[in-house]
């Protein structure tokens, strides 16, 4: 640590859980437009890992609240590790070749974690005067 000051890190786990199939689950009322947020902050989600693999100047981040959160795990000065769960079953396929493609696509993105350092008032009259 520079100067004493100790390290600080963050650890953000999210848990996507998959979209919601509406025709498979038939959600009513409440719940209805629960899956209908959900799968709009997903669908977002993967645009935002697109903007970011292609490289591209814009992010929309805050196009969701999922993304707005996600946004200094996804592009910023971090690690990010992705677990992507699928399923054997015939029936959830589907899913997990879509999970698979999603989660193929966010290797794509690059990222480049470095440490961030807290200097004390004491120790940026030095630094300030090498610029």
């Amino acid at each position: 640590p520079v100067g004493g000051s100790p390290y600080v890190g963050r650890l953000t786990l999210v848990d996507l859980a998959g979209s919601e199939r509406v025709s498979w689950s038939r959600p009513v009322g409440e719940m209805l437009e629960e899956a209908k947020t959900i799968n709009k902050s997903l669908l977002t989600l993967g645009k935002v890992i697109d903007a970011l693999a292609d490289q591209r100047p814009h992010v929309p981040y805050r196009d969701s609240v999922l993304t707005r959160l996600l946004e200094d795990s996804l592009g910023g000065n971090c690690r990010t590790t992705l677990l992507v769960a699928g399923s054997t079953a015939s029936r959830h396929s589907e899913m997990t070749l879509s999970s698979l493609r999603f989660a193929t696509r966010t290797q794509q993105v690059r990222t480049q974690a470095r440490v961030n350092y807290t200097y004390s008032p004491e120790e940026l009259p030095p630094l300030v005067e090498r610029l």
